[in-house]
């Protein structure tokens, strides 16, 4: 039987990567997994048991009992559980737990038509032989800029200078740990996204996605 074609789009917090990969799967008709919500469950779960999201014990712990109606928590989007989701994804045992959950989703994506998934790792160490790769990223100052929107309409009080602090701190993170650090895939494709609005990127990543599903 021949493999569903697999779409990998990987990039730093706050790249438009989440966004782009939704509107993708929509064009497409194929099934959308963000992988960085199933971490941020992990580190939200760990905060409501007042524990570490550091601890790899605790971090242990939370995953084995992930209740995945957690992925649909309105507080996955906040700042404090986007920093918890970054310590518990450098934890190993973390990611070997939910590896098999996402490459399951690639290979058999609901729908059956193909999927779409949207992380750090994707192209790297999740689906390293995805039909098509894209690296999305865009200068930290913007990213700020966007996120701070996006808290902004949701009532935070952070200033766009507190979050671009966590920017440069997730990136570091991300980019730094030892098991499955963000980097771009050798054969991705890089999508600057810095002088583009959400409509010009969508446009642009389309392109890259058509092109690759017909080679």
């Amino acid at each position: 039987m021949t493999a569903l074609p697999v779409i990998a789009i990987d990039g730093p917090a706050a790249s438009g990567k989440g966004t782009l990969a939704r509107r993708i799967a929509q064009a497409l008709g194929f099934a959308h997994l963000d992988t960085g919500r199933l971490y941020r469950a992990v580190g939200l779960a760990v905060l409501r048991r007042g524990e570490d999201p550091a601890d790899p014990a605790a971090a242990q712990r939370a995953v084995e009992a992930l209740d995945l109606s957690l992925l649909e928590d309105p507080e996955l989007r906040t700042d404090r559980t986007g920093g918890a989701a970054s310590k518990v994804a450098a934890i190993q045992a973390v990611r070997d737990a939910l590896l098999d959950f996402q490459r399951n989703f690639a290979a058999h994506p609901p729908g059956g038509k193909g999927a779409v998934l949207d992380g750090r790792d994707i192209g790297t160490v999740i689906c390293p032989d995805a039909t098509v790769k894209l690296f999305v990223t865009a200068a930290p100052e913007i990213r700020a800029r966007r996120r701070h929107l996006e808290l902004k309409n949701q009532g935070s009080a952070r200033t766009e200078d507190q979050v671009l602090n966590d920017i440069h701190t997730r990136d570091a993170r991300d980019s730094g740990r030892t098991v499955a650090p963000l980097r771009q895939a050798d054969d991705a494709t890089l999508l600057d996204t810095t002088h583009l609005d959400i409509e010009a990127a969508v446009a642009r990543a389309l392109e890259i996605v058509r092109a690759g599903l017909r080679t």
